[in-house]
């Protein structure tokens, strides 16, 4: 595929996740299976719950990630220096999309050190697709992800799905774990390995750790289906109804994030998929996810300006107070703890 035929791609996979409607998982985050037991007597001022919390060492205001969504669109030097600037004011963090189209090509997409100038105090992550670390020159590309960005650490998506959907898509996967192991090594960053949409299951999940990442993010089946966006920008009918059959396909982002971290309790773990609002990213929270990401949600915001992301997250942002608020949580230690009704299809064991 040429460069052209690249950010071609990437601009269609912008227009189709701006459409709602088209991108949508037919799969269930799970948040609706968790519920909180409503404090009706929290003895808390609201405006002191501390949400406060940390990715890499560095120190974030609230326990959010705005998660990767962009990559060679040419539209995206705009959008990404909306969501840094932003990041940089509510001090969250911030992943880039993908940088291959960047690193590939004469066109940086914004993805350049100018980009860490507009937001000099986050945990700023870079990232690069797993497929794309089996080319000769895969550590290499890994590498220049993370020194263009300056970048606090590489996030390696796995998409599997997408790839095998897409008409062009990268197919051998054989030697992946070996080839992120590398690079985890070889890296002065930390490795965060994140799926796109699918989730990621225990066995993997551990696989990981085992290969020296220090993050997982299990960007589970809730949010965006990456299968869908494929299936619609399909261009015969067979590729299509190959891709759209996987719509419903994936880990619900609310089992992954509690089997995971039943299985790796040390492990630092973000949720994101299907994160609507701060009361997702509360239950997420509850669940056991360190960082909440947050991609979809925030991408029409991004289009038009830093201020309209600014306002995006500081909603997310009152509605997970708010959340503490309404279950006596002081901070995210005491939310972890909060007391859930017995009911649903997931475990809800009351502290």
């Amino acid at each position: 595929m040429n460069n052209n035929d690249l950010s071609r791609r990437k601009d269609d996979h912008l227009d189709i996740v701006l459409d709602r409607h088209k991108a949508t998982t037919r799969v269930s985050a799970g948040w609706a299976s968790v519920q909180f037991e409503h404090c009706a007597l929290p003895e808390l001022d609201h405006g002191q719950i501390d949400l406060r919390s940390s990715l890499l060492g560095i120190a974030l205001q609230a326990p959010l990630l705005i998660s990767s969504m962009t990559g060679g669109a040419n539209r995206s030097e705009a959008i990404n220096r909306h969501l840094a600037e932003a990041a940089q004011e509510l001090g969250i963090a911030m992943g880039v999309g993908s940088q291959r189209v960047s690193l590939q090509t004469g066109n940086d997409q914004g993805l350049t050190r100018e980009l860490r100038r507009y937001a000099p105090g986050i945990a700023l992550l870079s990232n690069i697709g797993a497929a794309q670390l089996l080319e000769p020159q895969g550590l290499d590309l890994a590498r220049r992800a993370v020194d263009a960005l300056e970048a606090n650490g590489l996030i390696i998506h796995l998409n599997p799905l997408q790839e095998a959907v897409q008409p062009e898509g990268d197919r051998n996967w054989r030697g992946v774990l070996t080839q992120i192991a590398r690079v985890a090594a070889s890296l002065p960053v930390p490795v965060i390995v994140k799926e796109v949409g699918a989730g990621l299951s225990v066995s993997v999940a551990r696989s990981l750790v085992e290969a020296g990442v220090q993050v997982i993010d299990v960007a589970g089946a809730g949010g965006t289906s990456w299968a869908a966006v494929e299936g619609e920008r399909a261009a015969n009918p067979a590729d299509r109804a190959v891709a759209m059959a996987f719509a419903g396909w994936g880990i619900p982002t609310a089992t992954a994030v509690q089997s995971i971290r039943d299985a790796l309790p040390q492990v630092t773990l973000i949720a994101s998929g299907g994160v609507q609002d701060g009361v997702d990213a509360a239950k997420a929270i509850r669940l056991g996810a360190d960082i909440v990401g947050q991609a979809a949600g925030a991408l029409a915001g991004a289009t038009l300006s830093t201020e309209a992301v600014i306002e995006h997250f500081q909603i997310v942002i009152r509605q997970l107070r708010t959340a503490c608020f309404c279950t006596g949580s002081a901070n995210l230690a005491a939310l972890r703890n909060a007391r859930l009704l017995p009911t649903g299809s997931l475990r809800t064991t009351q502290a």
